[in-house]
């Protein structure tokens, strides 16, 4: 196992976005290691309108300006959870929205960001945890595919900002969301 470090997370947003793709999230639960490849991503930072540290630091947006390598697990619609890695630098407001995983084990939908937090039951009891220690039961490994082509596009699910052209997936991918 090969589990991203913390300088591969203190990085600008929008590239850790990118580099993210290929890399595989897991999840330890109940005894067992639930894992998926990243194949969809968006990036948010403070300086635009829909990132949630955009008006600074709230009781929700506060791990956003935490260590790069946190997690950030939101509950949106009163139903949904949704799974972000805190990117680029302490005290500075960013991090990048995992929208979808093509499954490596047994799992249920994953071609979309709450559809992936349930199949991996992640909740906000993940929340602002380390992504980068060997005891954390959440954490992304390296790379395990290389040989793809990424496209670069704007992002989708939200009202504000979005024209920026912050998300990025593999192309022809099965499990990408859909808009």
């Amino acid at each position: 196992m090969s589990r991203l470090k913390k300088n591969f997370y203190a990085r600008e947003t929008v590239i850790v976005a990118k580099d993210l793709l290929g890399c595989v999230l897991c999840r330890k639960y109940q005894n067992n290691i639930l894992k998926g490849i990243i194949v969809e991503t968006e990036a948010y930072t403070q300086d635009e309108p829909s990132c949630h540290a955009y008006n600074g630091p709230t009781k929700r947006s506060l791990p956003l300006f935490g260590e790069p390598g946190l997690s950030y697990v939101y509950f949106t619609y009163g139903m949904h959870y949704c799974l972000n890695v805190v990117t680029d630098k302490k005290n500075f407001g960013s991090a990048v929205l995992i929208r979808a995983l093509e499954p490596l084990s047994k799992l249920a939908k994953t071609n979309g960001p709450a559809l992936l937090c349930k199949a991996l039951n992640i909740t906000t009891d993940l929340n602002e945890i380390s992504l980068t220690v060997d005891d954390s039961p959440l954490w992304i490994e390296k790379k395990t595919i290389c040989d793809f082509d990424v496209v670069q596009t704007t992002r989708i699910g939200i009202t504000k900002a979005k024209d920026y052209p912050w998300r990025f997936y593999i192309k022809n991918n099965p499990f990408v969301s859909k808009k």
